[in-house]
């Protein structure tokens, strides 16, 4: 896909799960993966950093025309990941799942299940008891291509099994991955209720990014806490 595959107001390509140097392991600024994911055709991009959204505001206001950056962030509950998007503020982080759920439809946003059944990361559904959460949610990632293993094969089964939707996301923290995988959808989903109309109608489209992409972001954590930007327990310390 690239720029001139786009197709305003009829066709969205969509990578809800996207990080940038905002976020604790990505050292991707907004504006080079704003850049990114103009050049990969992307319509709609969710920047979803760990805990914060000043990424996602500045990504937002650089987006050019034709390209919608949602808000959002990727919240560390004490269950596990959730995704977050169309968010006003930050959700603080280390509540239980349910308690964050509630507070991002507070604000009017919607909410996802991150990388499933990884084993390397705060997946919601390592536990089988997190099956309790799936109708309070909107979708699952079935594929999250930075996932290994098996992990987006039991995602499908999962969704399949509680009736929920699925999408394909790049998970991306550095800039070549951005868009690698994308979700097609028809229509508008500038708006909460746009995306949730279109959700269980999404065209999944996969892929993976580099591994030797992936090898930048224990760089990406040292370089940060360097700079005073570490993640302490299940919060975010941020340099005043």
């Amino acid at each position: 896909m690239s720029g001139g595959d786009r197709r305003s107001g009829s066709r969205s390509f969509a990578d809800l799960h996207c990080h940038t140097s905002a976020s604790f392991d990505s050292l991707a600024s907004p504006r080079a993966v704003v850049a990114a994911a103009v050049t990969r055709g992307i319509t709609h991009l969710a920047i979803t950093d760990h805990d914060r959204l000043e990424g996602a505001l500045e990504a937002r206001a650089l987006a050019p025309d034709g390209l919608e950056v949602i808000v959002g962030s990727e919240i560390r509950t004490r269950d596990g990941d959730l995704i977050a998007l169309f968010l006003g503020e930050p959700i603080r982080p280390g509540l239980p799942a349910r308690e964050a759920i509630a507070a991002v439809r507070a604000q009017g946003g919607l909410v996802g299940i991150p990388h499933p059944f990884d084993r390397f990361r705060g997946s919601l559904l390592r536990d089988a008891s997190m099956a309790e959460l799936a109708p309070l949610v909107d979708w699952v990632e079935t594929w999250n291509s930075r996932l290994v293993g098996k992990g987006n094969d039991r995602a499908v089964d999962f969704a399949r099994e509680h009736g929920l939707p699925g999408l394909a996301v790049s998970d991306a923290h550095t800039t070549v991955e951005v868009g690698v995988s994308y979700t097609a959808f028809a229509g508008d989903i500038s708006t909460p209720k746009g995306l949730l109309e279109a959700l269980p109608s999404g065209e999944i489209v996969t892929g993976r990014g580099s591994y030797l992409a992936r090898l930048v972001t224990p760089l990406a954590k040292v370089v940060q806490r360097a700079r005073g930007n570490r993640r302490i327990g299940s919060a975010v310390e941020v340099p005043r």
